[in-house]
């Protein structure tokens, strides 16, 4: 028995045809849907890339006890117990997060890897002098993108492309070693991630009229650009993603020829969606994750079942995929795992689960049966309080600030840490969930949950769900006072936020603040944080209205950034109150 997983990542489902796209060139795509299992109620769990492949690898949810962070020593790892009992395992990838602080432990779990450099932002080729950058449509002073446009200058050819080196890697495992049995393959794409950097091949599927700066790596923040730079962007989306079909054929034709079909599971999967303009918003994790960006596409062939050509309506989840592939290689799941096989669920669409439990750390977290969906924002504004549970006190690119680790301390072991203490470290959010406050949506008559509804009947089903899942998942106290939820007990009509909180979720609508907002002054909100903290009496007035999030250990990564900017990507963290009565103070000096 053999086992490949093609995995891409911002995989957006409303752009791909099995799902109801238009005007999109998938053809294999279209060949997958034909040839697997398709899943239509599929959820993603801990947002957003490294928490989802933590979830793949334990089989549990992580996100409430942990942000972004690697695989902690107490963790099970799917990779590295199927290596343990006899099946060899490889990784190919190109993304780039497995080499950096916070996914350094992922990839040592298979026998065998491959990592490929240079997407994104990818540390990877050393300019000094700096690259010729295009006019571009106005963004944030994000770094990386200095680092891509060097990075740019290595991928000329598709050939170079690191998502075409990867599926070489991958294709070149398979022919190495189709004669073999007891294998997997992991063959993990950054793409169509943004920035969406493909080549005129693709691009020409997608043609456009647009003369304007140059746009294909969007800012997670509202939507400020014209409709003609929106549509651009989204062609510029649909033209790598096409890139990725060609990629996902390749594998297609080489199970066909060597008959793999005959023995091998396939799963095609993502870890995530993408906001592409939908709801105003671009990217992800600042909103709350609506079905772009949290109901994902899933594709499952067993050929012990052998169904092809059908469609699967049960509820599954990221945390089921890591189980599934023990069961087919007839290995037990570890008592801490959540996630269910799905071999019944591909072969008679039996359902596995009432219930789904999603969100990131310090986020909303939400809960749906498949036809509602309830995102609980938290009950306060300031969204505390919230702490990590770690012996990895690693961040995506960095360590914790030593000044968060001296506060600190012990904690009593979880079930799932199997006796282990763990660092409980003063947490942080880049968002306020507050600040778009708690919603609930029906599925069946508002697919595009533009219609969030008030039914207290309704609610207290829904947060009754979310409640006992919180508690299955043993939960940390934190997030039960956070959300203002019982930790014990029932939970009763007081317990509910969406009435209560119905002023935020409107004021969520009104258009983002822009820079004529603001006096005109040598310091302002347009001002890149570190050159106000370079100035004492500027430094001074971000403390007084700032107060705890100066002890952030978000705010050396913020240091490029204004704080327009910062509220922006931040929703929520700076209210526009205090942003205009700092723009007033700073005005002053």
């Amino acid at each position: 028995m053999k086992a490949i997983m093609v995995m891409f990542d911002s995989l957006n489902r409303r752009f791909l045809p099995p799902y109801g796209a238009q005007g999109v060139h998938a053809p294999n795509f279209t060949r997958l849907a034909e040839r697997t299992a398709t899943f239509d109620t599929c959820y993603g769990g801990s947002m957003p890339c490294m928490p989802a492949r933590r979830e793949m690898h334990t089989g549990r949810h992580n996100f409430l006890h942990r942000g972004w962070g690697p695989l902690e020593p107490f963790d099970d790892s799917v990779p590295e117990i199927l290596k343990e009992n006899g099946v060899y395992t490889h990784l190919v990838t190109d993304h780039q997060h497995y080499w950096l602080d916070g996914g350094a432990t992922y990839h040592p779990r298979y026998n065998t890897f491959e990592l490929f450099r240079g997407q994104e932002g990818d540390e990877w080729k050393g300019h000094v002098a700096d690259p010729d950058i295009p006019e571009s449509v106005p963004h944030t002073a994000n770094p990386l993108r200095r680092q891509d446009w060097v990075n740019r200058l290595y991928l000329t050819e598709e050939a170079d492309h690191p998502q075409t080196q990867t599926f070489d890697a991958g294709l070149h495992f398979i022919r190495t070693n189709h004669r073999e049995d007891s294998w997997f393959l992991q063959i993990e794409t950054f793409d169509p991630h943004e920035p969406f950097f493909s080549y005129d091949d693709y691009k020409k599927l997608y043609p456009d009229d647009y003369d304007g700066p140059h746009f294909d790596w969007p800012d997670y923040k509202r939507v400020s650009e014209t409709p003609e730079q929106v549509a651009h962007l989204r062609n510029q989306y649909m033209a790598l993603l096409s890139m990725c079909d060609r990629s996902l054929g390749r594998v297609l034709d080489l199970m066909d020829d060597l008959s793999l079909w005959e023995d091998t599971l396939l799963i095609v999967c993502t870890d995530h969606g993408l906001l592409l303009g939908e709801h105003d918003w671009w990217g992800k994790n600042t909103p709350p994750f609506w079905g772009e960006t949290i109901h994902t596409p899933l594709f499952v062939w067993d050929p012990r079942s052998r169904v092809r050509g059908e469609r699967r309506r049960s509820l599954v989840q990221t945390i089921d995929f890591g189980p599934t592939l023990l069961e087919f290689f007839g290995i037990a799941r570890t008592p801490d795992m959540r996630g269910v096989p799905l071999r019944d669920t591909v072969a008679a669409d039996v359902p596995i689960r009432d219930a789904g439990l999603f969100g990131c750390f310090g986020g909303h977290v939400s809960v749906t049966d498949g036809r509602y969906v309830y995102m609980r924002a938290c009950a306060a504004q300031g969204n505390q309080p919230l702490a990590e549970y770690t012996l990895m006190p690693t961040h995506m690119r960095g360590r914790f600030p030593v000044e968060t680790l001296r506060q600190a301390g012990l904690a009593e072991p979880f079930s799932f840490t199997k006796g282990v203490v763990t660092l409980r470290v003063p947490g942080y959010s880049y968002t306020d969930p507050y600040a778009f406050g708690t919603l609930l949506y029906d599925l069946e008559n508002d697919p595009e949950q533009r219609s969030p509804l008030v039914d207290d009947d309704l609610e207290l089903r829904m947060a009754k769900l979310l409640t006992d899942l919180l508690r299955s998942e043993e939960a940390p106290p934190e997030q039960y006072e956070r959300l203002g939820l019982p930790q014990n007990g029932p939970v009763t009509g007081d317990h509910l936020l969406v009435r209560k909180q119905w002023e935020q979720v409107q004021a969520a609508e009104r258009p983002p603040l822009t820079a004529d907002a603001f006096p005109s002054s040598r310091l302002g909100v347009l001002t890149p944080t570190r050159d106000l903290l370079a100035e004492p009496a500027a430094e001074a007035v971000l403390r007084r209205h700032l107060g705890a999030l100066m002890q952030s250990p978000m705010l050396p990564e913020a240091m490029p950034f204004s704080l327009l900017e910062i509220s922006e990507l931040a929703t929520g963290l700076i209210s526009r109150e205090t942003l205009h009565a700092i723009a007033d103070d700073l005005a002053g000096l």
